[in-house]
């Protein structure tokens, strides 16, 4: 057998391990468990900040002052509003569609009816970068709505980006609690490094495609079961077991059958998921107040057994997905919710990629048949 040369490419499978990129936005520390946005800690920008100034941050690379938040705010308010052609486009998907399905559709969309779509530079993308991340909610909300034979609510301007998603869908303004609780999810989940979708992104990104054309190729990317879907089939799994009592036979018979449990482990993170450790206590606190505690206890159950079979934590998914549910969002709508965080990450890895680019075209491994001649049809076997 003829040896390969030393010097031939070695495959890695995933690409797991390998540096691709260059990013000052998230640092996934996954020896540690920790995340940092720009230097600062994910959990002290839980307990101190908000999704409004989180995005400032990681756009802009510095935390802004009062008046440059107030003028940040008041712009990505201005994007809230879905014009009236689109609206009319979003009433023609068929509500049997899946919701991410519903949502790539909308953002490509976003990008048909923008007469600048096709200049592509560092501040038309900011521009688009503020027009995604503030209509989001209103193309989801306006979706669940109408999947539930409902008329779409106009956005609120005198609410903040996460209280006025949740008015979006139900009609009703939140409560401090539910606020807080969908703020901090989409702090935790606005970045996290080079993951699949933000990669999917920069790939796009580095042929010079705009940013609608990115951010569409991510939240298809988001939409699969081994990124972004895994929150709900996290719900949906609490779910099917129902009560505490049946969670510890529920999972030992997964792990007896070889199946995977949603919500645990992490490609990145060896000891622990900072995300989850921080949405913890509010996924409690906001279950405790719905009068949702089962899931807690569920979740709890769940936890001990993958722990002491398995010595896997949870990660941010297993937390997240009783809140979501909570706050109103059907679990086939909870990937949505994620896009809705992780398109401000997209767009700064988007905007980072610009500054720095080349096209992204590595290297496969032929393992076809050697070189063969073609056959004439009539002589085919």
């Amino acid at each position: 057998m003829k040896k390969e040369p030393s010097s031939a490419p070695k495959l890695i499978k995933g690409l797991e391990g390998v540096v691709a990129a260059q990013t000052s936005l998230s640092d996934v520390d996954g020896e540690n468990g920790r995340l940092l946005y720009r230097g600062i800690p994910i959990g002290e920008l839980v307990e101190k900040s908000h999704f409004e100034e989180v995005t400032y941050h990681l756009w802009y690379a510095k935390l802004p002052n009062a008046e440059e938040l107030r003028i940040f705010k008041e712009t990505l308010k201005a994007q809230r509003t879905l014009s009236e052609r689109a609206l009319e486009v979003l009433r023609f998907i068929p509500t049997t569609t899946h919701p991410m399905s519903a949502l790539r559709t909308m953002c490509s969309l976003m990008g048909s009816l923008d007469p600048r779509a096709h200049i592509v530079n560092p501040e038309e993308s900011l521009r688009k970068a503020y027009h995604l991340t503030g209509v989001f909610p209103t193309i989801i909300a306006a979706f669940y709505r109408l999947r539930e034979d409902k008329e779409p609510i106009q956005p609120d301007m005198s609410l903040s980006h996460a209280a006025n998603f949740l008015y979006m869908m139900s009609g009703k303004k939140p409560t401090q609690e539910m606020e807080k609780a969908l703020d901090a999810y989409l702090i935790l989940l606005a970045d996290h490094g080079l993951n699949a979708s933000t990669f999917a992104a920069r790939v796009t990104t580095g042929t010079l495609s705009n940013l609608y054309s990115a951010v569409t190729s991510a939240v298809g990317t988001l939409a699969g079961e081994l990124h972004g879907a895994a929150n709900q089939y996290a719900m949906e799994m609490i779910l099917e077991i129902g009560a505490p009592a049946n969670a510890i036979p529920y999972v030992n018979k997964l792990l007896d059958e070889k199946k995977k449990v949603m919500g645990f482990g992490h490609r990145i993170y060896k000891t622990r998921d900072p995300r989850a450790e921080a949405f913890r206590q509010i996924a409690h606190d906001l279950c405790v107040k719905a009068g949702k505690t089962e899931w807690m206890e569920i979740a709890a159950q769940v936890e001990k057994v993958m722990m002491d079979r398995k010595k896997i934590p949870c990660n941010v998914d297993f937390f997240s997905a009783p809140v979501l549910y909570v706050l109103g969002f059907p679990p086939d709508f909870f990937t949505t919710v994620f896009a809705a965080s992780r398109v401000a990450g997209w767009s700064g890895h988007i905007i980072e990629q610009q500054l720095d680019n080349r096209l992204v075209r590595p290297l496969a491994e032929y393992i076809g048949p050697a070189e063969q001649y073609y056959i004439p049809h009539e002589d085919r076997k």
